[in-house]
């Protein structure tokens, strides 16, 4: 446990356990027809259970706040904008643990759903808002308050709060120790929460592996209440909130991480190339290359249709200097044509404002939280196992450049390294030996209108189809911290159902997805923690 712990006192506690005994039956409030009584009832348990303040409660009738609130870190607003879907009845702001207890077990009192988010990153918005006819009314615990890091240098391990973001994150790590880092995404404002318990992947996967891989311990409130650590959860619940979406199995408050080295001096460069300069040679070379690569060499290739050609951007990170970037280079990928004046020598922490466009900028900037875009946005993913030939790039830069107002973006990481080495059952995230790379389509777009925004998805749409020849197969792989609500629709059973659960559970865990529905089983069997892409029960399978 950490030495500040922020563990419930032992009235707490005993107020807690004593929930389903002093507050009112479910019955007293089942009459109760508006959304407004719902979260009136929820309150009144809150209150009366933590000493917590009212204004740590935001309610709708409170609209500029209330917006403000559920706004403040949504990166793809399209949600918001959207008909079918269910915003929350209340938002809480927990400033203890305890808090988060007593939300879990005031919401099951009140028969209502309960949704945590940590950094707004959410791709398919299932953090703050939800379909109808999964959750039709539900709280929302916005954990930006709980997002503490404490960092043990001797031990190079720190806790980390789940409502911290990356960015947070690394700014504490690099302020205690200039050669310590960790091994998680690129994004700064992604939430701890989420990233973590999905996998995490990153510049420094390839080299320690994914995020997940990194857990040493957690703090976790179940559906019943109870703060679990690794020790009392047991070893199957820690496995299955280790890159298996722990929103499946409980509320994760905290995780213990081991950090990682990384040298004073790092080298950064971005390369472009266009279809004139070779680049689709060069990215055919690419897909074998990088994931074979020196392990302090990280090298991802971003492709987008730009002026009716094709621009291909090679985004690295070496650990180590420029000059030894250079004889790496000369040996491994001579053919992307890297010189000296292409390196920007920096720190660890300064490499990630470089890859999040905003190289130069005080590291202190890493401590923002703010959305960098609201706007709507699409995504999907690929993994993928075999190389695409030049004939076939050439197949998909035709796609991109036909398209008269699509803006792609093809995000391509390359894998291996540390990766590969870990088996596929050792946590739920799966996608080990034998990949080359994770392919992400993104698209971003700022019109409100339906229009554009149907036009845009049936695009993507149509994209996926196509590059299921290139894809992984049986399954064809996805990556569950890009979530796509898409999979399973076209499965073994309509969106929803549980058949297209074996469907798109297959598709981000493989055959962990089977042990991660006896966690499940094990740990909520009465599926209150939940989502449009939840682990089900095994009682829902069958």
């Amino acid at each position: 446990m950490k030495e500040n712990d922020v563990l419930p006192s032992a009235f707490t506690i005993i107020s807690l356990l004593s929930l389903l005994l002093t507050s009112p039956p479910p019955s007293a409030f089942s009459s109760a027809t508006g959304a407004d009584d719902h979260a009136e009832s929820f309150a009144q348990c809150f209150i009366a259970h933590t000493a917590a303040s009212s204004s740590q409660l935001i309610f709708p009738r409170n609209a500029t706040s209330y917006d403000a609130l559920l706004r403040s870190s949504v990166q793809n607003i399209r949600f918001l904008h959207s008909a079918d879907a269910v915003t929350p009845i209340l938002i809480v702001t927990p400033t203890h643990v305890s808090h988060a207890q007593a939300a879990v077990l005031c919401a099951r009192r009140c028969g209502l759903g309960l949704r945590a988010r940590s950094g707004g990153h959410d791709y398919e918005g299932m953090s703050y808002v939800s379909d109808p006819r999964v959750d039709p009314r539900f709280v929302l615990l916005d954990l930006f308050n709980l997002r503490a890091v404490t960092v043990d240098s001797d031990s190079r391990t720190a806790w980390v709060q789940a409502g911290a973001t990356l960015g947070e994150l690394y700014y504490a790590i690099s302020s205690e120790s200039s050669t310590a880092g960790f091994p998680a995404g690129i994004c700064p404002t992604v939430g701890v929460g989420g990233h973590f318990s999905g996998g995490g992947i990153g510049t420094l996967s390839r080299k320690y592996g994914a995020a997940a891989d990194a857990i040493l311990d957690a703090e976790v409130v179940d559906a019943d209440g109870r703060l679990l650590t690794r020790e009392s959860m047991g070893e199957d619940f820690f496995w299955a909130i280790r890159g298996g979406g722990a929103a499946s199995f409980g509320l994760v408050v905290s995780f213990k991480i081991k950090l990682v080295d990384v040298p004073p001096v790092v080298t950064a460069f971005n390369v472009i190339r266009t279809l004139k300069q070779n680049a689709t040679r060069l990215l055919s070379q690419w897909q074998v290359i990088a994931p074979a690569l020196d392990r302090n060499l990280y090298v991802r290739a971003i492709a987008q249709a730009t002026n009716r050609t094709i621009q291909v951007v090679f985004n690295s990170l070496y650990l180590g200097t420029c000059s030894s970037l250079l004889a790496v280079l000369s040996t491994s990928f001579p053919e992307l044509g890297v010189e000296a004046g292409d390196c920007h020598e920096m720190t660890w922490l300064e490499s990630v404002l470089f890859f999040d466009n905003r190289g130069g900028e005080p590291a202190k900037n890493l401590l923002g939280r703010r959305p960098e875009f609201s706007s709507f946005f699409k995504a999907k993913s690929d993994f993928i196992t075999h190389p695409i030939s030049d004939v076939g790039w050439e197949e998909v830069w035709s796609l991109l450049t036909a398209a008269k107002d699509e803006p792609l973006t093809l995000v391509m990481e390359p894998l291996g390294g540390a990766l590969s080495e870990v088996a596929e059952s050792a946590i739920p995230f799966p996608h080990r030996k034998g990949n080359l790379y994770l392919i992400q389509y993104f698209m971003r777009w700022f019109e409100t209108d339906v229009e554009t925004t149907e036009r845009h998805l049936r695009w993507m749409r149509m994209l996926y189809d196509f590059m299921a020849r290139y894809a992984s197969a049986n399954p064809r792989a996805a990556y569950v911290n890009y979530r796509d609500i898409d999979l399973g629709r076209n499965g073994d059973g309509e969106h929803g159902s549980y058949a297209a659960a074996r469907d798109w559970g297959r598709k981000y865990f493989k055959s962990n997805f089977e042990r991660l529905t006896y966690v499940k089983t094990m740990v909520d069997p009465d599926d209150f923690f939940r989502n449009e892409q939840s682990i089900p029960p095994l009682d829902q399978l069958n």
